[in-house]
């Protein structure tokens, strides 16, 4: 690493269970760490578990994490007497992870916000802020559901949590920072101007919508870049903001906005982060992982129902007479090879061995198993969709729409009734093929497993929480703490490891 004082001190606005953390905290040059975790602050109590079990682990240098932890997320021991055993790690990670909610005043003040920060900093003078304010009143698909075109109408005021960042800028005066969000900035608009435009001239000039009494030493403005290198000023421009996270990595197709901030008394400018040569795949990324059968809800489960649950589909002639005769084929010859022996995994599943795309990256030969693979209940209506739709996949190269649904399949709700060439969710249905990156991975995957069917139609179920994990690129070895639904809403909101990680790299060689 070129010289500098390192590893650089990192404060983590909106943590999330760590996705973009994580990819400042794993980078290495030679032994030496880039970059240190100083303070992550996340409101959401299973996310900051998760962030604190991943500080804790992050105490030990690569291969001298004590066994104790792989017992823990094995469920072999709990994480106090893991902790206990361990006091001075644990101690650290609870200082570096705080649970607390940015803006709230009253519980948690900013004169304390400001202290801990100072604290983690441990008087630095070259340090990174990253962070990306919750986005849902962004999102193109959660305006949809809101019904609303101006974000500022979002009861919840969670278009403006980005002003605590801010304030975080104003006050504290990073060399650096970087600022991710969803896509839907883009076209997002408050009070009838544009967000995006809005975020970026209160990025350049912080100090702008700030009290002099907040700010510490004299104003300072930052020059933007996108993570192509390039400077972009507001008011122009802004597409080169967004990242296709299929170009550097990831199994998926993930557009976010990455902004990075430069201080302008540096006179630097970051390298560019080069797309790879090859897009990664769905099956690259969790093909390797132990198959599973999906449960069955609403009635006593077993193998031998569930299996009767998906095959009564094929005895359904007014359906099957409605199918083209491969797919007809297709569906009998997968009814037959249903994993009717295979189990519905678990909070770990033991396996001997896991291969994986990218090994050094996933892998951990300590672990012996898997974390966080549990499949999904589901009714049997569904069972029979996921089944018709997984075996219409692979035949057809591509997801069937609901339009390709016979009618007695499709689900009776509002918003797929009618004609459902034209209904807004046509894609309700969704099976990730194995030859293309997935998808993009969101929050709403904790809602249901209707847009994250598994390829293989004999498991017929969706993506478990590793699955989605794999795709967004944690470790293996990352487990995620709280109730299943909690595990894939911090899968779903974070930022991949493996994006983070470039750009932390080009951010480092331009502070060192």
């Amino acid at each position: 690493m070129p010289n500098c004082e390192c590893p650089i001190p990192v404060i983590d606005l909106f943590a999330g269970p760590g996705g973009l953390g994580e990819g400042f905290a794993s980078l290495h040059y030679g032994r030496e760490r880039a970059f240190r975790i100083g303070l992550a602050i996340e409101k959401d109590a299973a996310a900051h578990q998760t962030l604190e079990l991943r500080a804790f682990f992050r105490q030990f240098e690569a291969g001298q994490v004590p066994g104790d932890y792989y017992r823990h997320v094995r469920g072999e021991l709990t994480r106090d007497k893991l902790f206990g055993a361990y006091q001075k790690a644990a101690n650290r990670a609870m200082t570096e992870t705080w649970r607390a909610t940015l803006g709230d005043d009253q519980a948690f003040p900013w004169l304390e916000v400001d202290r801990r920060i100072r604290g983690a900093l441990r008087g630095a003078t070259t340090w990174v802020l990253i962070g990306g304010p919750p986005c849902q009143a962004y999102s193109l698909i959660g305006r949809a559901r809101l019904r609303m075109r101006d974000v500022s109408r979002d009861p919840h005021e969670r278009h403006d949590l980005y002003r605590h960042y801010l304030r975080i800028i104003a006050v504290h005066r990073p060399s650096v920072f970087v600022m991710e969000n969803v896509k839907g900035l883009l076209s997002a608009k408050a009070r009838g101007e544009g967000v995006l435009e809005r975020i970026l001239r209160d990025l350049e000039n912080p100090h702008a919508s700030r009290h002099e009494s907040e700010t510490v030493g004299a104003p300072c403005s930052y020059r933007l870049f996108s993570i192509s290198g390039s400077p972009v000023e507001s008011g122009s421009g802004a597409r080169q903001f967004v990242v296709r996270a299929e170009q550097f990595g990831v199994p998926q197709s993930r557009h976010r906005v990455i902004i990075v901030g430069i201080r302008s008394d540096l006179q630097t400018f970051p390298s560019p982060v080069c797309p790879e040569e090859s897009v990664p795949t769905l099956w690259q990324a969790i093909g390797t992982l132990p198959e599973l059968r999906s449960g069955l809800s609403r009635t006593v489960d077993s193998s031998e129902a569930w299996s009767g649950a998906v095959t009564r589909l094929l005895g359904r002639s007014r359906i099957m007479a409605k199918l083209d005769p491969a797919t007809v084929r297709l569906m009998e010859k997968m009814g037959a090879s249903l994993k009717v022996s295979t189990t519905t995994g678990g909070e770990f599943v033991r396996t001997r061995r896991v291969r994986s795309w990218r090994q050094e990256w996933f892998h951990d030969p300590l672990l012996r198993g898997v974390c966080n693979h549990r499949a999904r209940t589901h009714m049997e209506a569904d069972l029979q969709r996921y089944f018709f739709a997984a075996c219409w996949a692979m035949q057809h190269g591509k997801s069937p729409q609901l339009r390709d649904f016979p009618r007695e399949l499709r689900p009776a709700h509002n918003n797929v009734t009618g004609n459902a060439k034209h209904s807004v969710f046509a894609d309700r249905f969704r099976v990730q093929l194995p030859h293309s990156p997935a998808t993009t991975i969101t929050s709403h995957i904790s809602k249901d497993g209707h847009y994250y069917i598994h390829p293989d139609p004999t498991q017929c179920r969706s993506l478990t929480v590793r699955e989605a994990a794999r795709i967004q690129t944690f470790p293996d070895n990352y487990f995620f703490c709280g109730p299943t639904t909690a595990q894939y809403q911090q899968v779903g909101n974070a930022v991949p490891p493996l994006l983070a990680r470039s750009v932390a790299d080009a951010i480092a060689k331009l502070l060192c």
